[in-house]
């Protein structure tokens, strides 16, 4: 179906701008609680007092494991219990762990902490399935863009709120500002956010319909091979995310320029995002995603040979990030809708399930690759080039070995 379905609940129905806000911001706590603390990594590992600077990564990378775990558990619950009851759950336990990891006495106990945070903001998972309730095909591509283009405020202002922050409190409270924004989220859902999965589209939780979900997910050539390309592309994508602040300190000795290279990087997504949002309708997903998947390679390819040689300047840095990740962009949201479309009659845990893959997947391709930084970037560039290459392997046998360009969609 095109058009949301009406589902009475007690809340009344946001419009459909108020819809794309919300389902932005419920996703958006997951993106908060990584880019508003990347200034704040080497405060921490300076007082918790770790020796390999490189270790510090590990706080964004526990989280993104624990995002990825707990997408398995909030989207069955979801099917059982309906969207709107598991979301404001993970609200709710999002902002007990935020709090938890601020009064953190060890690296140890942070890092513990990180996971059950990501644990929790992995029901944000559940938007997807609200989205894929209510729109299907080239709609729901376009809904989907719609919201990362909102969604992607957050690293625009992210690391320039934390920077502010630790200039007037201690690091500690960087994650009271993430349960801050969460407790302001978890009302907006509660006031407004309807119920989407019918009371006769509830399915138990029975161990055929979990091993039947699974067979679908892994068995479908476009669910699985379309989210292994997004798990290896969103590795590059949280390798540049670990390894940023590094970089700025260590090859551009600029860190106070991190907040801002951080945002024009992200606004090149959402400016790649509001664009497949105007064309997807006429060009197609396909098209599209894999166009922009060659270009990523290209331009992943000319990164590795600037920094490789040695020419690596504040400028080259910006410019080819920029461009990786719009491309990155252009990919990723349209080969989500491409998996997702096949598990519609199983959105929870399809979502799930692909969410499990996709995140996962990418928080030890990102982990991988951020491990290898030598004080330069070609670690960075050269390890989106492979996850790109191997991307287009999974993508052309996700799209059965067609040419692009000859794939025609409904």
């Amino acid at each position: 179906m095109s058009t949301p379905a009406r589902v009475a609940t007690r809340t009344s129905p946001p419009g459909f701008r108020e819809f794309v806000w919300l389902a932005a911001a419920l996703m958006a706590t997951q993106a908060f609680a990584v880019d508003a603390m990347l200034p704040a990594l080497p405060t921490i590992v300076r007082e918790l007092g770790i020796a390999d600077a490189n270790r510090g990564q590990l706080i964004v990378t526990v989280y993104v494991a624990g995002v990825g775990i707990g997408q398995l558990f909030w989207g069955l619950m979801s099917d059982r219990f309906g969207r709107r009851r598991i979301l404001l759950t993970g609200l709710g336990l999002y902002v007990l762990a935020a709090v938890c990891c601020g009064l953190s006495a060890s690296f140890e106990a942070l890092l513990a902490w990180r996971l059950v945070h990501g644990l929790a903001a992995a029901s944000a998972v559940v938007t997807r399935s609200v989205i894929r309730d209510q729109y299907s095909g080239r709609q729901m591509a376009r809904i989907m863009s719609l919201t990362f283009v909102v969604f992607l405020m957050v690293p625009v202002v992210a690391p320039s709120l934390g920077q502010a922050i630790l200039l007037a409190a201690p690091w500690r409270y960087v994650f009271g500002a993430f349960g801050a924004f969460a407790t302001a989220v978890w009302l907006w859902a509660f006031l407004r956010l309807p119920e989407t999965l019918r009371p006769e589209n509830r399915v138990p939780l029975t161990g055929v319909r979990i091993f039947g979900a699974v067979r679908i997910v892994l068995s479908d050539r476009a669910s699985l091979f379309y989210s292994l390309a997004i798990a290896l592309m969103f590795g590059a994508l949280l390798a540049y995310v670990g390894m940023i602040q590094q970089i700025f300190a260590v090859v551009f000795h600029a860190p106070q320029l991190m907040p801002t290279v951080f945002a024009l990087c992200a606004m090149s997504m959402g400016a790649a995002s509001l664009l497949n949002s105007r064309i997807v309708g006429r060009l197609g997903m396909r098209r599209i995603s894999h166009t922009a998947l060659l270009a990523f390679i290209a331009t992943t390819a000319l990164h590795t040979a600037v920094a490789a040689l040695g020419l690596e300047t504040l400028w080259t840095f910006v410019v080819l990030q920029s461009a990786t990740m719009a491309f990155f962009s252009l990919t990723a949201s349209n080969f989500g809708a491409m998996a997702l479309e096949p598990v519609g009659a199983i959105a929870g845990i399809g979502a799930s399930l692909q969410g499990f893959i996709t995140t996962t997947g990418g928080a030890f391709v990102g982990a991988a690759i951020g491990s290898l930084f030598d004080g330069t970037t070609v670690p960075l560039a050269a390890g989106a080039l492979i996850c790109g290459l191997v991307g287009l392997s999974f993508a052309h046998v996700a799209g059965r070995g067609r040419p692009f360009f000859s794939i025609r969609e409904n």
